[in-house]
């Protein structure tokens, strides 16, 4: 991947498809003040780059019949890169395991789950604790989602006031 070096049109541009990936190419160039031909040309270099890692519908989970949207912590019995690589990926492979993180402190990831209900969340579950060198889960329920921002927090305007000074 090459580096791009983002500048505040770089950056309007990246705040206006991660707001809206389905904006076209002409008004995403009218947004960040440039003509199309230029614009296209920056979504893809911002592409290759890898500052945009794809493109994709945010679906309702609830209206897929997916009711139960829960986090599991996960502690396994070896930290060595084998146990860790292999756990990554069998959740990779897991439909259900929406994201893995592996984290610090006193688990070793963070995995994000959807369920059709409790008896499918128990099963997930009751799978998630008999994998190999899994040694804790500790999982916790969604109630309610209060906020749901992907992405990153960008800010065009700030880049624009650090070039102009």
């Amino acid at each position: 991947m090459r580096r791009v070096k983002l500048d505040r049109i770089d950056l309007r541009i990246l705040q206006d498809l991660q707001t809206d990936g389905r904006i076209t190419n002409v008004e995403l160039a009218r947004r960040a003040g440039i003509s199309a031909p230029p614009c296209l040309r920056r979504v893809r270099a911002l592409e290759e780059a890898g500052y945009i890692r794809g493109f994709h519908a945010d679906l309702e989970p609830m209206r897929l019949g997916y009711e139960v949207v829960f986090f599991a912590l996960v502690g396994l019995d070896s930290q060595s890169e084998s146990v860790l690589t292999d756990f990554e990926e069998r959740m990779r492979a897991w439909a259900e395991v929406r994201e893995c993180n592996m984290c610090r402190g006193p688990h070793d990831f963070l995995l994000k789950l959807v369920a059709r209900n409790t008896a499918h969340e128990n099963e997930l579950t009751t799978q998630l604790t008999s994998a190999p060198h899994v040694a804790t889960v500790q999982t916790i329920q969604v109630i309610r989602t209060s906020k749901h921002e992907p992405g990153v927090p960008i800010e065009a305007e700030a880049a624009l006031a650090d070039e102009e000074t």
